[in-house]
């Protein structure tokens, strides 16, 4: 991790004024007049416009780039995109201050945090650029003919790539890296409350040697125009999102018209188990991290905190008192290790879900509410005696807030644990390798982190079972999701 530099009011200014304001379409910015805002979440306030496209006509002239591309590129040596890619990853780390600041300014994270999260969303520019040269295939003697079998990888096509907001970087590199080193073509859609690193990573692939009409980014506050419009034409191919599973639903019925691939990354619901072998302070430290890296705005994040009775009253005492040591703060101040969430919307769904467990029966160990100062700020917060009923048990949080469900029984945990729609990630604490082992084995979730707060590496495969997703990010798994077989039967 470099020295965090100063953030002065002169830095942000100079990047806000040089970082670009509007869509890219087959090789450069379309230009026209901002008129959408980005807010600040530290404080509230407008930090620069950008421009609204037109959802029907952009998102029709970034597909007919992406088309009119598409032959080309797939054409192009596996060894030449798997350059180009890593150069990308490259120009990333040396443009990592702009990257990282405009992360934090535009979503509020942590600045060490949004470090390393270029450094994170990079990876995927580099893995997949290693990974273009080894996109799978077979031949083979047919077993019961005089004739040979082979399986050629082709590229799906034209890609539609719809991100979120709390990850502004690395969903979009975990995207477009697989997409670029299969040969396929592709159309961002990045988050409307976060365009400005999506902008940047543009021309950083525009610099790095990515033809004219390969990589399109639009953007506009007109999400479901841009994917009924391009959904609806029979050119695009695929469809990748990240996302709510109620959007994710949408999405795939509408996939269904042209029959798209599809990939979804959706919701997520994260147990935490603290086993009886557990080591506290293993567990706590795996629950800071789990729980409140990216101020708790994460699909990844621990969610529901399921606690052995025997492990109960050490791992909150000690998860309170970490949790009190946290610096609230906007992002670019130093030393600040929990910055505001995303938007007033966001702040209000946490005092919402905080409000019903406490009228369940919970009880406030710390925290509890909205910090008092501008921005959107939400106190870190503990909950003990979090009754199942609970709406924190069944929905998402995305922010601040861990509450603790105490249970006598390892079956009564990992039956809680697996009693959700979704199924993205979970984790388990434990010292005893039979115990922890065989506890994961049975947790319904596509990820486990054992004895660790986060999970995610773009060498792994990234995604999740039941209402949580399709298909997986990352590793080799994410390469093959741009790509289609094509069987050849050849005499011999």
């Amino acid at each position: 991790m470099p020295e965090l530099p100063e953030i002065t009011p002169a830095r942000i200014a100079d990047l806000l004024e040089r970082v670009p304001r509007s869509s890219f379409v087959d090789g450069g910015f379309l230009g026209g007049t901002p008129s959408l805002p980005v807010l600040d979440p530290a404080t509230g306030r407008e930090l620069t416009r950008v421009v609204d496209a037109d959802a029907a006509a952009v998102g029709a002239r970034a597909l007919d780039a992406a088309d009119a591309a598409q032959a080309d590129w797939a054409a192009t040596l596996p060894r030449e995109r798997a350059e180009i890619l890593r150069r990308a990853f490259a120009l990333c780390h040396e443009r990592r201050d702009d990257l990282a600041l405009a992360m934090t300014l535009e979503m509020g994270k942590p600045l060490a945090e949004a470090y390393g999260e270029v450094t994170y969303g990079a990876e995927f520019l580099r893995w997949f650029g290693e990974e273009a040269v080894r996109a799978p295939g077979l031949a083979r003697h047919a077993p019961a003919a005089d004739a040979a079998i082979l399986a050629v990888p082709r590229p799906v096509g034209p890609s539609l790539l719809i991100t979120p907001w709390n990850f502004p970087l690395s969903m979009g590199a975990r995207k477009i890296g697989p997409a670029l080193a299969a040969g396929c073509t592709v159309v961002l859609k990045p988050a409307q409350k976060t365009p400005l690193t999506s902008l940047l990573l543009m021309e950083i692939l525009a610099e790095a040697g990515v033809p004219a009409g390969v990589v399109s980014c639009v953007v506009t506050s007109d999400s479901k125009g841009l994917s009924s419009t391009l959904m609806a034409d029979p050119r695009l191919r695929k469809v990748s999102f990240t996302g709510s599973t109620a959007v994710g639903r949408v999405l795939l019925s509408q996939a269904s018209e042209h029959v798209l691939a599809t990939s979804m990354e959706l919701g997520g619901n994260a147990p935490f188990l603290v086993l009886p072998s557990a080591d506290v302070e293993v567990a706590v430290t795996a629950a800071m991290l789990g729980k409140y890296r990216n101020n708790g705005e994460a699909c990844t994040a621990a969610n529901r905190f399921y606690v052995h009775a025997s492990r109960a009253e050490e791992f909150t005492r000690r998860l309170v008192e970490e949790t009190e040591k946290l610096v609230v703060g906007p992002g670019i101040e130093e030393g600040t290790t929990l910055g505001p969430l995303i938007d007033e919307d966001g702040i209000a769904k946490v005092e919402e879900l905080v409000a019903d467990a406490v009228a369940c029966g919970a009880t406030v160990l710390t925290g509890g509410g909205r910090l008092e100062r501008e921005g959107f700020f939400h106190a870190p917060t503990v909950l003990g005696d979090v009754p199942r009923e609970a709406r924190v048990n069944r929905e998402e949080i995305f922010g601040p807030v861990a509450p603790i469900i105490v249970l006598d029984e390892v079956e009564e945990m990992i039956a809680a644990a697996n009693d959700t729609e979704f199924g993205l990630m979970a984790y388990a604490m434990g010292e005893d390798l039979g115990e922890v082992t065989e506890a994961a084995s049975r947790l319904e979730s596509g990820m486990v982190a054992i004895n660790l707060g986060v999970a995610s590496d773009p060498a792994a495969p990234f995604g999740g079972v039941k209402e949580s997703g399709l298909g997986r990010e990352g590793s080799h798994e994410g390469l093959a999701a741009y790509l289609e077989t094509t069987y050849l039967r050849l005499p011999l």
